[in-house]
């Protein structure tokens, strides 16, 4: 995966532009061609911005390219915005088809269990804010 042993890994990826519009987190990686089934280490190195929200859906957009790919987990959900971390590495595979593509995650991305304990029918409840009463 991304083991560069105290050097940069070969297939590098810095983002350093994230944006949040129209309900999605858009990470911006440089211009360049991505290979189906490369492997790169994405860090994402800027703040998310702070009015993203926490289940924003994550795609990717390169350079000054329009088109978005998006970022998925090992298990094949989307990735939330609630999931990353700036200046981490996430090791992720570029897998394409007929249509596009994605970037897939190589490990699970989230401490974040974004699964309910149950369902029953009804909407559920919103959590508590932080410090409020």
């Amino acid at each position: 995966m991304c083991n560069c042993n105290g050097r940069l890994c070969k297939r590098f990826l810095f983002a350093t532009t994230a944006t949040f519009a129209a309900g999605t987190l858009t990470i911006n990686i440089p211009q360049g061609t991505y290979g189906s089934g490369c492997r790169y280490c994405l860090v994402i190195g800027t703040a998310l911005p702070d009015t993203a929200t926490i289940n924003a859906p994550v795609v990717i957009t390169i350079g000054e390219g329009t088109e978005t790919y998006p970022l998925i987990n090992c298990n094949g959900a989307q990735v939330i915005a609630r999931n990353l971390r700036t200046r981490k590495i996430y090791p992720v595979v570029v897998v394409t088809n007929a249509d596009g593509g994605s970037f897939r995650v190589l490990n699970n991305v989230g401490c974040d269990d974004n699964r309910l304990a149950s369902i029953d029918g009804t909407a559920p409840a919103a959590a508590a804010a932080e410090g409020g009463a």
